[in-house]
């Protein structure tokens, strides 16, 4: 497997607005980050993810993008920028941009004229169709609900967003486009950046003649996800990206991939051929919904297994090794609840089962992400009230099965407090001021009310906070060979509480061991594997007892040998 240095760090996102606020005006900005920038180095970063930070009427939190060479006034300038990159890389920390180019904003000057007249030389910039017997071109439903289709009266014709209706989707079929957004990545790697985060890009190509979608539900809109999920241009579209850009720089691209298989994983990001470093892929956020519910991600699933996340990130990581390929290895996002609150505890045990997590993540082949506040053990947030929720994904599913629908608002808004992507919004928790030390304003949204217990002046200085030992972990990664390269194999694949698993490179073995219980499983060493002479790396409880032959764990206990 050829050696390179984006396998080989560890990544921070960050999603300014909820990040430092130096202005006090509620909304974290760059100069906030540049405050902090000597705590992620302290970290161990290597690799900062910024969430977009261009020009945009923030329909969806700057996922929508109204100018892609331009910085959001709410967050500072381009001059503010080019320190913010300065300071980082004197501090050998390497950035990664968003790059949001399936849609942009409807306030995007191409849209702005597309939308004047069917014959503007900007109208094929985006995918417009005449409505068909008195309604939309198709039958597809958005990804935030309700249809993908918005009627524009100008030039009575509808166009597609397959996200918000101010989200319209770029038309890749057309070349002008793709020289467009070919050159708006040429900006940003000539200023210096060190590669991208492609939102949504394997959604960029369409099946032609954009058919209807296959009817699976009773209600109005259906998933057509078959027409623009892998589409049938997707590949070359991505290697003619990588032919006219990439290639030319020595970036590291990470392609947000929604609905893939281990296949599209190893054909995305093989060391011959592929189109990218290394995929977010999805199937392990979706092990604890229920396949097929009207309600989506929505619907939770009280009865998902440890089993059923074991067969999904085994098939993962086997097939990518197997495959030359990379992973990313992430539990949280901005689009994603807090991972201690969804596979952990976040009572009693929750510093143990935070750091749990952090090892059984961290140990894995592929490349971690760190989201920010993760590294403290920041928790879901529960808001009262639906006001106080932001995110434009969460008002239009309540809109439309509580308002629109028959759904009881009760169990909806559990749903969100579980569910929710403002769960990840929430100002991060820097102290116990009033606002969490995010901001002496106001912030743009509410504070978690526990950042008087969970915040990074309680935990950077504690060797025995999550911080320390996500720095631990870091640290372990840069120190060890095996921890990146070497071959994962599940053990134990039947257990329900424990998740264990060894990595080999040559000669050398690494066990890991974790308990996602709140219980006292016993495990016991397979017959296969020596535990003669283990060598503790790590361990989130102290360890007297290193008799791997029979081992009653404690609660969420996690622990990782070198054996032999």
């Amino acid at each position: 497997m050829a050696k390179q240095w984006w396998k080989e760090s560890v990544v921070y996102q960050i999603y300014p607005r909820s990040f430092n606020d130096s202005n006090n005006d509620g909304i974290g900005d760059l100069n906030g980050i540049i405050e902090k920038l000597d705590y992620l180095k302290d970290l161990g970063i290597d690799v900062v993810w910024l969430s977009p930070v261009y020009e945009s009427p923030n329909d969806d939190n700057g996922y929508d993008i109204s100018n892609y060479r331009a910085i959001m006034d709410e967050f500072g300038t381009m001059e503010d920028w080019d320190r913010l990159l300065e300071e980082m890389h004197k501090r050998g920390l390497k950035l990664v941009m968003d790059l949001v180019v399936n849609h942009s904003s409807d306030e995007h000057a191409w849209f702005v004229e597309s939308r004047k007249s069917k014959d503007n030389p900007y109208r094929d910039y985006y995918i417009w169709r005449p409505g068909k017997d008195g309604k939309e071109p198709n039958n597809w439903v958005s990804f935030f609900s309700g249809s993908a289709w918005q009627y524009d009266e100008a030039t009575d014709e509808y166009y597609l967003h397959l996200f918000t209706k101010k989200q319209p989707d770029l038309n890749w079929e057309n070349p002008k486009l793709r020289e467009e957004v070919y050159d708006l990545m040429k900006f940003w790697l000539d200023k210096g950046i060190d590669g991208f985060r492609m939102d949504v890009i394997n959604v960029i190509s369409k099946t032609p003649g954009l058919p209807d979608a296959e009817v699976t539900t009773d209600s109005k809109y259906q998933w057509g996800g078959e027409h623009f999920v892998n589409g049938p241009r997707f590949m070359e579209f991505m290697k003619e990206m990588n032919e006219k850009v990439l290639d030319h720089y020595d970036v590291m691209t990470v392609g947000e991939t929604p609905m893939v298989t281990p296949e599209d994983g190893v054909r995305f990001t093989n060391e011959e051929d592929g189109i990218c470093s290394m995929l977010f892929q999805f199937e392990h956020m979706d092990v604890d919904s229920i396949p097929g519910s009207h309600l989506g991600k929505w619907k939770i699933n009280p009865d998902w297994k440890l089993t059923d996340l074991k067969k999904i990130m085994t098939k993962w990581q086997v097939s990518m090794q197997e495959g030359n390929g990379w992973n990313s290895l992430y539990l949280e996002n901005h689009d994603q609840p807090r991972s201690v609150s969804r596979f952990g505890d976040d009572g009693k045990y929750h510093e143990e089962s935070a750091k749990m997590l952090a090892t059984w993540l961290h140990m894995m082949q592929g490349t971690p992400y760190v989201y920010q506040g993760q590294e403290l053990g920041m928790t879901n947030v529960t808001f009262e009230r639906l006001e106080d929720y932001k995110d434009v994904e969460i008002h239009n599913f309540y809109r439309d099965v509580v308002e629109n629908g028959n759904e009881d608002p009760d169990m909806i808004m559990e749903a969100i407090r579980a569910k929710g992507r403002d769960n990840a919004r929430t100002p991060m928790q820097w102290n116990t001021d009033t606002n969490a030390g995010f901001s002496n304003a106001e912030p743009w949204i509410k504070v978690n009310p526990n950042h008087t217990e969970i915040n990074a002046a309680n935990q950077v200085n504690d060797p025995n906070s999550v911080y320390s030992y996500y720095k631990q972990l870091i640290q372990l990664r840069k120190e060890h060979e095996i921890i990146v390269y070497g071959d994962y194999e599940l053990i134990l694949e039947e257990d329900e509480q424990i998740y264990a698993y060894t990595r080999t490179l040559g000669d050398e073995k690494l066990l890991v061991i974790t308990n996602f219980s709140g219980e006292k499983p016993v495990f016991e060493l397979p017959a296969s594997l020596d535990g003669d002479r283990p060598d503790l790396l790590i361990s989130n409880y102290e360890v007297r007892d290193h008799n791997l032959e029979r081992l009653t764990l404690k609660p969420y206990e996690a622990r990782v040998y070198k054996l032999g």
